[in-house]
């Protein structure tokens, strides 16, 4: 499961590398900052809070509008903008489980104060 993460934060953080680079076609900087919006933002087509469906669609839509995303991209784009993020990734190796642990205490504290709103 991890290398499926590590894959997909390698594409989201290709993609963000991407959206600066002067080479990247408008449409794909559109479908690529699509992409990295919903996989960032708190919105999504089922909330979370619906069971197993709600986190079906974070570990299902984010990773295919990311693939989708890249497959727009030139060749040497994306391959420039994953050997970045492969760099970054190398030089910052705890960033990664940093991120999924301040998630996971976001989730928590937005559970909690949705129980707090409304046991109240």
């Amino acid at each position: 499961m991890f290398t499926r993460v590590r894959a997909v934060w390698r594409d989201a953080l290709a993609l963000l590398f991407a959206l600066g680079d002067r080479r990247t076609p408008a449409g794909a900087k559109l479908l690529a900052a699509l992409a990295l919006g919903y996989a960032l933002l708190p919105l999504d087509l089922l909330p979370d809070l619906t069971p197993v469906l709600g986190l079906a669609d974070d570990a299902l839509v984010v990773p295919g509008l990311l693939a989708l995303a890249a497959r727009t991209l030139p060749g040497d784009v994306l391959n420039s903008a994953r050997g970045r993020s492969l760099r970054v990734q190398r030089r910052l190796p705890w960033l990664v489980p940093a991120l999924v642990l301040v998630l996971l205490i976001g989730m928590v504290l937005l559970g909690w104060a949705l129980w707090r709103a409304l046991g109240s």
